[in-house]
C-alpha cells in the first residue's frame, strides 16, 4: 500500500529515448515525503543503469491553491517547495524520529545522486522552488525556469537550516549572495536565477509544452544536443531594474562579515544612515528568525565554500539530526507550529537573543555524531572512485 502510495506521488512518463519524474503532491506545493524521496532514488538508479534511456526530465504536476506564509502573490505553481516540515512536524510529535531520520537519509542520498548523475538531466522549475525543491533540481546538469519561477531558502525562519545541498550551491553563489539568501530567506525570479548560475535556461511558461515536446522526441544522451534544443525555446533575459542583483556591491558589504551579530550591526549603521528601506526590512527579517539557526545557517555556509557535495551533505545530516533530537534546541518544533500549524505567527526561540548563543552550542550541531547514530552513508566510492 506505501509503494502504491510513492507512485501516485511520483508519476512516470515515458518517452522515445527518456523518462520524466513527475512530483504529483500540488495541493501541498509537491512538498517531498520519505517515501517520494524513496522513490526517486529508485527510479533514478533503474534509469541510470537502463542503456535505451539517453537522459532524465523532473517536473512537477501543475497547479495548487496552497500558499504558505513565505510566499506572497507567487501564483498557482509549484515545482517543489521543499521536504514537507509539517509531516516531519507530526511524525515528531508521535515520536517517530527514526522515519524523520530516514527522510533525511533517502533525501540526501538523491541530492547526491542527481549531483553525478551520469546521464543528462532536465529540471523544469516552474513555479516555488523552495528548500530542498533546490536540492532535488540545482545538482542536475540543466536547470530550467521560467517567468513564474520563484526561488528561496526560508529554512532559518522555520528554526531550521538550509539542508539538501543548499551549504554547497548558496557558498558557491556571486559573493556573499548565498548568506543574504539564507539568512533573510528573500527570494529571486526565473531572471535572476538566470544571472547568478541558479538556472542555466529561462523560458516563457507558454513555451514548455514545446519544450517538452521536443525533448521528448530526441534520441540522444549528448547534451549538447539538449542544449540547443532547450536554447531553441529560451528567452534571453536580465534582472529588472529592481533586482536585488543590482544591490550586490551592498550585499557583499553587509554579509561578508565573520559572524551574524557583525552583519546586524552592519545593516543596524547602513539603514541609519541612509534610511534605506531595504535594509531595514532585511534587519527586520534577521531580527526576526531563530538566533541558534542564523548562526548555523552562516558557518554552514562558510564551511562550504571548501568542501564538496557529498562533504557537505555529511554534515547538513548531522546538523538535521540534531535538530530533530531536540537536544539542543526546540526551535524547529516551534517554528513549524508557529508558522505553518497553529499560524499564530509568534514563535518563541530559545535562545531568543544573538548574544545568548555561544560558540558551544553552535559548534554541537557540526559534531560528528554519536557512536550509536550512524553517519549519512553516501556511495561516493561506487559514484566518485577516484575521490
Amino acid at each position: 500500500m506505501l509503494e502504491f502510495h510513492a507512485y501516485m506521488l511520483v508519476l512516470v512518463e515515458g518517452r522515445a529515448n527518456s523518462r520524466a519524474a513527475i512530483l504529483n503532491r500540488p495541493t501541498v506545493l509537491n512538498a517531498v515525503t520519505a517515501h517520494m524521496a524513496a522513490r526517486l532514488n529508485k527510479l533514478y538508479d533503474s534509469w541510470e543503469e537502463n542503456s535505451s534511456i539517453g537522459f532524465v526530465l523532473l517536473k512537477s504536476f501543475p497547479l495548487s491553491e496552497v500558499e504558505p506564509f513565505f510566499l506572497k502573490a507567487s501564483g498557482d505553481r509549484a515545482f517543489c517547495s521543499g521536504t514537507d516540515v509539517v509531516d516531519l512536524y507530526r511524525l515528531l510529535d508521535e515520536g517517530k524520529t527514526e522515519e524523520c531520520k530516514e527522510l533525511f537519509r533517502s533525501l540526501y542520498k538523491f541530492v547526491y545522486v542527481l549531483g553525478t548523475y551520469l546521464k543528462p538531466h532536465v529540471a523544469i522549475m516552474d513555479g516555488v522552488v523552495m528548500g530542498a525543491g533546490a536540492g532535488i533540481s540545482l545538482p542536475g546538469m540543466f536547470r530550467v525556469v521560467t517567468d513564474r519561477t520563484v526561488f528561496s531558502s526560508p529554512e532559518v525562519q522555520l528554526g531550521f537550516h538550509p539542508d539538501a545541498g543548499a551549504s554547497y550551491y548558496l557558498s558557491r553563489l556571486p559573493g556573499y549572495l548565498g548568506e543574504y539568501l539564507a539568512l533573510t530567506g528573500e527570494k529571486l525570479n526565473g531572471a535572476e536565477m538566470m544571472a547568478c548560475g541558479l538556472a542555466t535556461h529561462y523560458s516563457l511558461k507558454e513555451k514548455l509544452p514545446w519544450i517538452e515536446e521536443r525533448l521528448g522526441s530526441l534520441i540522444t544522451d549528448v547534451p549538447s544536443v539538449i542544449e540547443s534544443s532547450l536554447a531553441q525555446y529560451g528567452t534571453l533575459v536580465h534582472p529588472d531594474e529592481r533586482s536585488v542583483l543590482h544591490k550586490i556591491e551592498m550585499i557583499d558589504s553587509l554579509f561578508c562579515h565573520d559572524t551574524v551579530e557583525e552583519i546586524v550591526e552592519a545593516l543596524e549603521n547602513k539603514a541609519a544612515e541612509s534610511g534605506d528601506k531595504w535594509c531595514a526590512n532585511l534587519l527586520h527579517k534577521i531580527k526576526e528568525a531563530p538566533p541558534l539557526s542564523s548562526k548555523i545557517a552562516l558557518q554552514s555556509i562558510r564551511e562550504g565554500r571548501f568542501e564538496t557535495l557529498d562533504q557537505c551533505l555529511a554534515r547538513e545530516y548531522r546538523a538535521s539530526l540534531t535538530f530533530i533530537s531536540k537536544d539542543f534546541s526546540n526551535d524547529f518544533i516551534e517554528g513549524v507550529r508557529a508558522r505553518l500549524i497553529e499560524k499564530d505567527f509568534a514563535p518563541k526561540w530559545v535562545p531568543s537573543k544573538l548574544e545568548e548563543v555561544s560558540d558551544d552550542m553552535v559548534a554541537a550541531f557540526f559534531l560528528p555524531l554519536s557512536e550509536v547514530e550512524p553517519e549519512l552513508n553516501l556511495p561516493v566510492a561506487v559514484r566518485e572512485p577516484d575521490v
